[in-house]
């Protein structure tokens, strides 16, 4: 499990809020605000109490243990004689509809004493009303996962912190459409954007259903889909509060001294050493080195430095070498903040670029612009294109100051499900 920090009175930040939300899913009602109260501590405690273990009001491993099946979404339950899926369902507040979904080739007629199945709660999996971390993010992957089995997950490669960057992959068709979030730290709320929309899409799936007005059976059927929901992890712990002490915290404040008109951690947007992962790509890197140095941005820090050589970041390096691996005929980079599109790399112009850039833009009421020469270098999208020659986008997703609030997170999901399924139909 990941490990999670130990939570008491006084507390506060993102593994709160996590812990909080787990909490309140468990049936207990508080508010979710990041501050570990006595509300918070009531609540605790009552849960503690009921599951047998020590009520100290204070979250440790047994406790996370516990509380594992609310922040994931399922339990696993061992069949017993006399078991019927109905009673199973009923006794856990889901359905049968759901735990046949989860578990493939589960014989509602021959329950097998002493097999074990994944019965999901009756909640959504991915949380949008909290901070999102890597944490929040790695429970969230693993609990869709296992709600969804036919849906892939698996590493590209690791953080300077050696946390896992995931990728999930769903879908049969032959087309490859790849999407990616939260290259810069501080753009953490694109994580539960593409994770929203994955766990819509399945339910739509197993459902009949649509998402973002299109058929998610002809979605599936007609593209296969690969997300990699939080290429740098590590810049967004800092960024949100996660990460708040340890080597690598001290040696990030160190850095951001040399920046000082840059909030600090909320305006952090590099991987944890300083360099910026989305102008690490080689597409112009020598150029984007010369712009951000007259800028100022000459030494690791939050923002803007584009480290000794490309690709040097093993954030960029694991998404480049993940890229080559595969096929993809579209890609999209989603960032914040700005409610505009990107889709072209200097003068280059990929087939159906602009073709497909227009439905994009009008799936979302987004502006579909050409990107400022100060920022025209470097990036994923820049690399893409000249590389690909395909449509390749970058969506700045929102308004407003990074890092933007979750609260406008219904907004932003709103603007982009159309978006993200458009471009999944017409790559």
């Amino acid at each position: 499990m990941t490990e999670m920090s130990i939570q008491k009175y006084g507390s506060t930040g993102p593994d709160t809020e996590l812990l909080q939300k787990a909490l309140y899913r468990s049936g207990r009602k508080l508010t979710i605000d990041g501050v570990f109260g006595s509300n918070t501590q009531n609540a605790l405690l009552n849960f503690q109490a009921f599951k047998g273990l020590t009520a100290d009001g204070i979250a440790g491993a047994n406790t996370w243990r516990a509380l594992y099946p609310y922040l994931t979404g399922y339990v696993t339950y061992t069949i017993r004689r006399g078991d019927t899926l109905y009673n199973i369902a009923r006794s856990n507040g889901t359905t049968v509809e759901s735990i046949e979904t989860a578990n493939p080739g589960l014989s509602p007629l021959n329950l097998i004493p002493g097999k074990k199945i994944t019965v999901p709660l009756n909640f959504d999996v991915v949380p949008t009303d909290i901070t999102f971390t890597s944490a929040a993010a790695e429970f969230s992957i693993s609990g869709l996962h296992a709600r969804y089995p036919f849906i892939s997950v698996y590493t590209i490669g690791k953080s300077v912190m050696e946390k896992p960057i995931q990728y999930i992959r769903l879908g049969m068709g032959v087309k490859n459409v790849f999407f990616n979030a939260t290259h810069h730290g501080n753009e953490w709320i694109t994580t539960p954007l593409l994770l929203r929309y994955l766990e819509n899409f399945c339910r739509a799936l197993v459902t009949g259903g649509e998402i973002g007005g299109k058929s998610a059976a002809a979605l599936y059927t007609g593209a296969t889909i690969w997300f990699v929901p939080m290429v740098n992890p590590d810049g967004a712990d800092l960024a949100s509060g996660r990460l708040t002490e340890g080597s690598f915290y001290d040696e990030a404040a160190t850095m951001s001294q040399n920046y000082p008109s840059i909030p600090f951690p909320s305006g952090w947007k590099a991987n944890i050493s300083g360099i910026d992962t989305n102008l690490q790509y080689p597409a112009g890197w020598e150029i984007a080195r010369e712009i951000k140095t007259a800028q100022g941005y000459f030494s690791p820090g939050p923002r803007d430095y584009v480290g000794d050589y490309p690709l040097q970041a093993p954030e960029s390096r694991a998404v480049y070498d993940f890229t080559n691996s595969h096929n993809f005929d579209l890609t999209v980079s989603y960032h914040t903040q700005g409610r505009v599109i990107y889709w072209k790399y200097g003068t280059l112009e990929p087939p159906r670029g602009l073709e497909i850039g227009t439905y994009l833009a009008s799936a979302s009421g987004y502006t579909l612009d050409n990107v400022p020469d100060a920022s025209g270098h470097a990036g994923y999208k820049d690399w893409f294109i000249l590389e690909f020659n395909r449509p390749g986008y970058t969506v700045e997703a929102g308004s407003g100051t990074n890092p933007l609030p979750i609260s406008d997170f219904p907004v932003i999901y709103a603007e982009n499900e159309g978006l993200i399924s458009q471009a999944i139909a017409l790559a």
